[in-house]
Protein backbone atom coordinates (compact mmCIF):
# COMPACT_ATOMS: atom_id res chain seq x y z
CA UNK A 1 0.00 0.00 0.00
CA UNK A 2 1.45 3.28 -1.11
CA UNK A 3 0.80 6.93 -0.52
CA UNK A 4 0.17 9.52 -3.18
CA UNK A 5 -1.02 13.02 -3.88
CA UNK A 6 -3.70 13.46 -6.49
CA UNK A 7 -4.21 16.93 -7.98
CA UNK A 8 -7.66 17.81 -9.30
CA UNK A 9 -8.68 20.89 -11.26
CA UNK A 10 -10.07 23.95 -9.50
CA UNK A 11 -13.38 23.25 -11.25
CA UNK A 12 -13.53 19.68 -9.92
CA UNK A 13 -12.68 20.97 -6.45
CA UNK A 14 -15.56 23.48 -6.66
CA UNK A 15 -17.93 20.67 -7.67
CA UNK A 16 -16.74 18.44 -4.82
CA UNK A 17 -17.42 21.25 -2.32
CA UNK A 18 -21.08 21.44 -3.36
CA UNK A 19 -22.12 17.86 -2.59
CA UNK A 20 -21.15 15.50 0.24
CA UNK A 21 -19.89 12.65 -1.93
CA UNK A 22 -18.46 9.69 -0.05
CA UNK A 23 -16.21 8.75 -2.97
CA UNK A 24 -14.70 10.36 -6.01
CA UNK A 25 -13.53 8.83 -9.26
CA UNK A 26 -9.89 9.53 -9.96
CA UNK A 27 -8.56 7.67 -12.99
CA UNK A 28 -5.14 6.14 -12.52
CA UNK A 29 -5.27 5.64 -8.75
CA UNK A 30 -4.59 2.00 -7.87
CA UNK A 31 -6.56 0.21 -5.15
CA UNK A 32 -5.29 0.34 -1.58
CA UNK A 33 -3.44 3.69 -1.79
CA UNK A 34 -3.62 6.39 0.87
CA UNK A 35 -4.38 9.65 -0.94
CA UNK A 36 -3.82 13.36 -0.26
CA UNK A 37 -6.35 15.30 -2.37
CA UNK A 38 -4.97 18.56 -3.75
CA UNK A 39 -6.90 21.26 -5.62
CA UNK A 40 -5.09 23.09 -8.43
CA UNK A 41 -6.18 26.48 -7.12
CA UNK A 42 -3.95 29.51 -6.70
CA UNK A 43 -2.38 28.72 -4.30
CA UNK A 44 -2.94 24.94 -4.27
CA UNK A 45 -4.71 23.50 -1.22
CA UNK A 46 -5.23 20.10 0.36
CA UNK A 47 -9.00 19.56 0.55
CA UNK A 48 -9.14 15.99 1.79
CA UNK A 49 -7.56 12.68 2.63
CA UNK A 50 -8.76 9.35 1.41
CA UNK A 51 -8.12 5.72 0.65
CA UNK A 52 -8.59 4.13 -2.75
CA UNK A 53 -11.14 1.37 -2.22
CA UNK A 54 -10.82 0.07 -5.77
CA UNK A 55 -9.01 1.13 -8.92
CA UNK A 56 -9.93 4.73 -9.85
CA UNK A 57 -12.12 5.26 -6.74
CA UNK A 58 -11.08 7.14 -3.59
CA UNK A 59 -13.25 7.19 -0.47
CA UNK A 60 -12.86 10.26 1.73
CA UNK A 61 -11.47 9.58 5.19
CA UNK A 62 -11.28 13.30 6.03
CA UNK A 63 -12.81 16.29 4.25
CA UNK A 64 -11.14 19.67 4.66
CA UNK A 65 -13.46 21.83 2.56
CA UNK A 66 -14.15 24.28 5.38
CA UNK A 67 -10.48 24.64 6.33
CA UNK A 68 -8.24 23.52 3.43
CA UNK A 69 -4.54 23.26 4.11
CA UNK A 70 -1.71 24.83 2.12
CA UNK A 71 -0.21 22.36 -0.34
CA UNK A 72 3.25 23.72 -1.20
CA UNK A 73 5.31 21.18 -3.11
CA UNK A 74 2.57 18.55 -3.36
CA UNK A 75 2.36 17.37 -6.96
CA UNK A 76 0.50 14.52 -8.61
CA UNK A 77 2.26 11.27 -7.77
CA UNK A 78 3.76 9.23 -4.96
CA UNK A 79 4.53 10.77 -1.57
CA UNK A 80 6.33 9.26 1.37
CA UNK A 81 4.40 7.85 4.32
CA UNK A 82 5.98 10.64 6.39
CA UNK A 83 4.56 13.35 4.11
CA UNK A 84 1.12 11.73 4.27
CA UNK A 85 1.35 11.48 8.08
CA UNK A 86 2.44 15.14 8.33
CA UNK A 87 -0.54 16.31 6.27
CA UNK A 88 -2.90 14.11 8.32
CA UNK A 89 -1.42 15.52 11.55
CA UNK A 90 -1.81 19.07 10.27
CA UNK A 91 -5.45 18.34 9.41
CA UNK A 92 -6.05 17.13 12.96
CA UNK A 93 -9.08 15.18 14.08
CA UNK A 94 -12.46 15.79 12.50
CA UNK A 95 -14.90 17.96 14.41
CA UNK A 96 -17.61 16.07 16.28
CA UNK A 97 -20.69 15.32 14.22
CA UNK A 98 -23.64 17.55 15.11
CA UNK A 99 -27.24 17.65 13.95
CA UNK A 100 -28.14 20.62 11.79
CA UNK A 101 -31.39 22.00 10.43
CA UNK A 102 -31.01 22.73 6.72
CA UNK A 103 -33.79 24.20 4.66
CA UNK A 104 -34.64 26.02 1.49
CA UNK A 105 -37.68 28.22 1.94
CA UNK A 106 -39.11 29.37 -1.34
CA UNK A 107 -42.47 31.06 -1.94
CA UNK A 108 -44.03 29.39 -4.97
CA UNK A 109 -47.11 30.60 -6.83
CA UNK A 110 -49.12 27.71 -8.29
CA UNK A 111 -52.66 26.47 -8.95
CA UNK A 112 -52.37 23.47 -6.59
CA UNK A 113 -50.08 21.97 -3.95
CA UNK A 114 -48.83 19.35 -6.43
CA UNK A 115 -48.01 22.05 -9.00
CA UNK A 116 -46.24 24.07 -6.29
CA UNK A 117 -44.03 21.06 -5.54
CA UNK A 118 -43.23 20.61 -9.24
CA UNK A 119 -42.28 24.28 -9.55
CA UNK A 120 -40.24 24.05 -6.35
CA UNK A 121 -38.09 21.24 -7.77
CA UNK A 122 -37.77 23.16 -11.04
CA UNK A 123 -36.51 26.21 -9.14
CA UNK A 124 -34.04 24.09 -7.21
CA UNK A 125 -32.72 22.57 -10.44
CA UNK A 126 -32.61 25.85 -12.38
CA UNK A 127 -31.29 28.16 -9.67
CA UNK A 128 -28.96 25.67 -8.02
CA UNK A 129 -26.46 26.33 -5.24
CA UNK A 130 -25.10 29.54 -6.80
CA UNK A 131 -28.39 31.46 -6.64
CA UNK A 132 -30.66 29.71 -4.14
CA UNK A 133 -29.51 29.98 -0.53
CA UNK A 134 -29.80 27.10 1.92
CA UNK A 135 -30.38 28.06 5.55
CA UNK A 136 -28.40 26.23 8.24
CA UNK A 137 -28.65 26.27 12.04
CA UNK A 138 -27.47 23.88 14.73
CA UNK A 139 -30.27 22.01 16.50
CA UNK A 140 -31.13 23.88 19.67
CA UNK A 141 -29.73 27.20 18.40
CA UNK A 142 -32.05 28.13 15.54
CA UNK A 143 -31.31 31.83 16.11
CA UNK A 144 -27.79 31.13 14.81
CA UNK A 145 -29.24 30.45 11.34
CA UNK A 146 -26.91 31.35 8.49
CA UNK A 147 -27.56 31.44 4.75
CA UNK A 148 -25.11 29.62 2.48
CA UNK A 149 -24.49 29.91 -1.26
CA UNK A 150 -22.06 27.49 -2.92
CA UNK A 151 -20.91 26.26 0.49
CA UNK A 152 -19.96 29.75 1.71
CA UNK A 153 -21.78 31.98 4.23
CA UNK A 154 -24.00 34.56 2.52
CA UNK A 155 -25.89 37.57 3.88
CA UNK A 156 -29.32 36.73 5.27
CA UNK A 157 -30.63 40.11 4.14
CA UNK A 158 -30.80 40.42 0.33
CA UNK A 159 -30.36 44.19 0.77
CA UNK A 160 -26.82 43.58 2.15
CA UNK A 161 -25.48 42.78 -1.33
Amino acid sequence: MGHRAVVVSAQRYAQERLVGNAELRLPGVPAGEYVVLVAATDPPVVFGLGRSVRVDTVRYTRRLFDAPLPAPGLADGPVSPEVFAAVAAQAGPAAPVRTWLVGVDLPVEAESPAEAVRRYWTYLRDLGPTELPAYVAPIGDELAMQAYLVGEPAPLDPEED
